[in-house]
C-alpha cells in the first residue's frame, strides 16, 4: 500500500501531457503555369497517407468559373471542405450580380477565408489558375494561413522538391544562358507548356511514392484565343459551361500505378 500511495504522489507531481493532431498528410502534387492568354493547372489522382494508398483517383483539381481553376494539396479533408465553401461564395456571388466573380478577386476571396481561419487553419496549400480580366493567365498561388503572390509558374505538394526546380529552370530560365543577341521568350507557347507539365508529372510519378496513378490537366483558354496546341490531344473534354468567351478543357492521362 505504501509503493502504491508513492506511485500516486509521483504521479501527480508529473502530470501527463496529451495532445490532439487533427491533419494529416495524404501526398499528391500540384502544379500551374501561366501563359500569355492561357493558363495550364494540373494535379494527380493519388491520395495517400506514408506508404498506405487510400485511393487512386482523389481529384485535386476544380473548375471554379470559366476562368478559374483551384487546385488544393494536402490534407484532403479540409481541401474537398474548402473547395465546397469557395464555390458556395461564388454562387452567391453569380446570384447578386449577375456574372461570375473576376479571377483576380477569386484570390483575394481565398485570401480572406484562409486568413479568417488562422487560428485553426486549412491545412491546404491552394493555387488559383485562370484568365484576368486583361485576357492575360495568371496563377496565385497560397499558404494555408492566406498570404499568396501572383506568379508565372509555381508547384506544391509531395513532389515539389522535384518539380519546382524544373519549372525554375524552364519557366523562368534560371541557370540558362541566352545566345548571343537573343532573348529569353516572356511565355511559352500552350503545346510547350503542356509538354512540360507531363514530362514533371512523369519524372515525379518515377521518383515519389505519393505521387502517381492519374493525372488531370485543366487548360483555360482567353476569350477568342484559337485552339493551337490542342488539336488531337487524347483524353481531352470540354468543360465550359457559358458562352461568355473563355474556355476550359480538362485533359486526363494515366501515370505509373505503383
Amino acid at each position: 500500500m505504501p509503493d502504491m500511495v508513492n506511485l500516486s504522489a509521483h504521479s501527480q507531481q508529473h502530470p501527463q501531457q496529451r495532445q490532439f493532431n487533427p491533419y494529416t498528410e495524404n501526398g499528391g502534387t500540384i502544379l500551374a503555369i501561366a501563359g500569355a492568354d492561357f493558363s495550364v493547372i494540373a494535379g494527380d489522382t493519388r491520395q495517400s497517407e506514408g506508404y498506405s494508398i487510400q485511393t487512386r483517383y482523389a481529384p485535386k483539381v476544380f473548375r471554379l468559373t470559366d476562368r478559374a481553376v483551384l487546385a488544393v494539396n494536402g490534407f484532403a479533408a479540409d481541401g474537398n471542405m474548402f473547395v465546397k465553401k469557395v464555390r458556395q461564395r461564388l454562387e452567391w456571388y453569380r446570384h447578386a450580380h449577375a456574372k461570375d466573380m473576376p479571377l483576380r478577386a477569386i484570390a483575394r476571396l481565398i485570401q480572406t477565408m484562409l486568413y479568417s481561419r488562422r487560428f485553426f487553419p486549412f491545412y491546404v496549400y491552394n493555387i488559383l489558375a485562370g484568365i484576368e480580366e486583361d485576357g492575360s493567365g495568371a496563377v496565385y498561388s497560397f499558404d494555408p494561413v492566406g498570404s499568396y503572390e501572383r506568379e508565372a509558374c509555381r508547384a506544391a505538394g509531395a513532389g515539389q522538391s522535384l518539380v519546382q526546380p524544373f519549372l525554375d529552370n524552364q519557366i523562368y530560365f534560371k541557370n540558362q544562358k541566352a545566345a548571343h543577341g537573343t532573348s529569353h521568350p516572356a511565355h511559352l507557347p500552350l503545346n510547350t507548356v503542356l509538354s512540360l507539365v507531363i514530362d514533371s508529372f512523369t519524372s515525379a510519378t518515377e521518383r515519389h511514392i505519393e505521387v502517381g496513378d492519374g493525372l488531370e490537366i485543366y487548360v483555360v483558354l482567353s476569350k477568342g484565343r484559337p485552339m493551337h496546341g490542342l488539336e488531337g490531344l487524347r483524353g481531352m473534354e470540354e468543360v465550359t459551361t457559358t458562352n461568355d468567351g473563355e474556355r476550359v478543357f480538362v485533359i486526363r492521362r494515366d501515370l505509373k500505378k505503383d
